[in-house]
């Protein structure tokens, strides 16, 4: 073993001697003229190797140049610098006083790329030059295409869009090249870190030459970071401008991190969670066009067409299609009433992903499923120009009629505008109130339209600055918890006694209409009118919006019984107090006038009398407690 291991030594010394001796004889500026010559016969660049060069033996012949560039400036601007190039030579040829490459690597290269607005680079002209150097019908005998590799390690990558203004640089660019000096193919394998993320990168292109003279040639492109991994399969050219086409596919944890981590638009808050992508993709210039498009994104799944375009401002088209679409996750996060309160929110509304993109979607589902409510088919376009959304329901099949409509929502000087017009026909109002609005106080079948706007910095601002106007009319329906008839009856033959429970009761109607007009918060009774077999029912007042505060009066009539002036029994009352527990109040002065204990001090002539009649009416007044909507 020992004399093995001597004889290695003796010929590692022997070969090195011999190398040494080799490279001794060939003159350093023959060295450099060779190695510059075989580089731009195989990349078709012309290297300028400004810097010192030296040369190592072990483990392999090797001459490393400092301060290299390849190619030259273009408008100022140097596309490809190098700190070192280092050179792996071909041992046999070097014995034979032969300059040939093994492989080359850029050390700590800085490689600049710069798109103009007509799409060139300016890697264009180096391109072309490469393209020519390339092409199939090239001299090969006169040219010794010996290397096929070139690595590049610790680059920096800088990317420029000045007309968009994008700037982003990679670091930490370790990849490998292999050349088509022998085979067609090209294929460049690393990583590189961008954005805090590293990224496995693998990119191979099947007919390289052709590429770069207009012709197409297959793609192959893989990457995985750390919220994104992607994958496309096709063909592209380069010529007039980048051209692909073919199979992508993506997936991600969380499109929301996915999305910041690539620096693109902020997202509305709630969902953009799992994401995966499969589309037959079209790649032309700035414009990507995604066919035979099936998208799934927090649960939903959507089939269809979808095109981005990144001229002038950046532009979403398409047509989508979902079988089951739940927006409860990008609603979650939105609150009317602030948490632990009564109060309308006062968090600010946050719109900035509206700025810097248009949109035009179309989307059909067959149901819907948001917080609470629950939709059939439906049919949505949604339109975003200029920092105004504008979303038209076509048609919605929900809660047993149609609904159809508008709402649009825009930011304007950091706060938010909001407006609506909906129409609800032929709805069950309860499912329809109820999941909308939580109440079910409303029974019936009716139509329900509104047509409101408003502007704000938060929830609280909109209640306050609400303008416009609702309308509701219902038919043979009910009011729940409340006995309105069982309570006015008892109010008859006990005029003083207002205590009783009615609110498990239900008060049925054939009609009811509520017309309202709302200007800055302050909501207008101008038509509530019920009509039921036994009751009728009148609303006059005001209800603060901001405030959440009723201020009505009405009137109650009994009908139905004999048609007499003295069974008739007609009650004002008032409503105040919050939306959640106002109190109803009966006229305490209508009941005291139909009291019979009162009535008979009222035909009392004595003063005694009187002053007798007018402490016991104090007591009775102040007796007569409120009636306390059910909660």
């Amino acid at each position: 073993m020992k004399r093995i291991a001597i004889l290695a030594a003796a010929l590692v010394a022997a070969g090195t001697l011999v190398i040494a001796a080799a490279t001794h004889f060939i003159p350093a500026d023959v060295v450099r003229e060779a190695i510059e010559s075989e580089i731009r016969t195989v990349t078709g660049l012309d290297p300028l190797l400004r810097g010192p060069m030296s040369v190592s033996m072990f483990p392999v012949p090797t001459v490393e140049f400092s301060d290299v560039a390849l190619g030259e400036q273009v408008a100022g601007e140097t596309a490809l610098a190098a700190e070192h190039l280092t050179v792996d030579l071909r041992l046999m040829p070097l014995l034979a006083r032969r300059i040939e490459i093994a492989d080359i690597s850029l050390v700590r290269p800085q490689i600049a790329v710069t798109v103009y607005p007509d799409g060139h680079t300016n890697w264009s002209p180096l391109i072309d030059t490469l393209a020519r150097a390339l092409k199939p019908n090239a001299a090969r005998d006169e040219r010794v295409l010996s290397f096929s590799e070139i690595g590049i390690k610790d680059g920096v990558v800088a990317l420029r869009v000045p007309d968009r203004g994008v700037d982003e640089t990679l670091k930490g660019v370790e990849l490998s090249l292999a050349w088509p000096s022998i085979a067609k193919s090209f294929a460049a394998t690393g990583h590189f870190t961008w954005h805090g993320e590293t990224v496995d990168a693998n990119l191979t292109i099947a007919n390289f030459s052709g590429a770069l003279a207009g012709d197409d040639s297959g793609l192959k492109f893989r990457m995985s970071a750390g919220p994104l991994k992607a994958a496309f399969d096709g063909a592209m050219s380069y010529r007039p401008s980048v051209k692909i086409d073919g199979t992508l596919a993506a997936d991600s944890a969380s499109l929301r991190e996915a999305v910041r981590w690539s620096g693109g638009h902020s997202l509305p808050a709630g969902g953009f969670s799992r994401f995966a992508l499969k589309a037959r993709a079209a790649l032309n210039g700035r414009a990507i066009s995604l066919s035979d498009l099936n998208v799934e994104l927090d649960g939903n799944v959507a089939e269809g067409v979808l095109s981005y375009a990144t001229t002038g401002r950046q532009t979403l088209q398409g047509t989508l299609a979902v079988e089951r679409l739940d927006l409860s996750p990008y609603v979650s996060t939105f609150r009317l009433i602030a948490d632990n309160s009564r109060d309308w929110d006062r968090r600010s509304l946050t719109l900035d992903w509206f700025d810097g993109w248009d949109a035009d979607v179309r989307l059909s589902a067959a149901s819907v499923r948001f917080a609470q409510a629950e939709l059939g088919r439906t049919a949505v376009a949604a339109n975003m120009r200029s920092g105004r959304l504008l979303v038209t329901v076509g048609e919605s099949q929900a809660f047993g009629g149609v609904v159809t409509g508008t709402i649009a929502v825009a930011k304007s000087d950091s706060r938010a505008e909001f407006g609506s017009q909906m129409q609800f026909s032929n709805v069950d109002l309860e499912k329809c109130l109820g999941q909308l609005f939580g109440t079910n106080r409303l029974e019936g079948s009716g139509s329900l339209a509104f047509s409101v706007d408003t502007a704000g910095h938060n929830v609280e601002e909109l209640a306050g600055n609400l303008n416009g106007t609702v309308q509701v009319t219902a038919k043979q329906g009910a009011l729940n918890g409340w006995n309105v008839e069982q309570m006015m009856r008892r109010l008859q033959r006990s005029p003083l006694s207002a205590s009783g429970d009615f609110r498990n009761g239900r008060t049925p109607f054939e009609r009811l209409n509520v017309r309202f007009r709302i200007v800055q918060g302050l909501a207008t009774m101008e038509d509530v009118a019920l009509e039921g077999p036994s009751v009728l029912l009148a609303l006059t007042g005001t209800t603060s919006i901001p405030a959440r505060e009723f201020n009505l009066a009405g009137t109650a009539n009994l009908i139905g019984g004999p048609a007499s002036d003295a069974n008739a029994f007609e009650l004002p009352f008032t409503v105040r107090g919050q939306w959640g527990s106002p109190s109803i109040i009966p006229d305490t002065r209508t009941l005291i006038k139909i009291s019979p204990a009162v009535r008979s001090l009222l035909d009392a002539q004595d003063e005694k009398t009187r002053d007798e009649m007018q402490s016991r009416i104090n007591r009775l007044i102040k007796s007569v407690a409120p009636l306390r909507a059910p909660p």
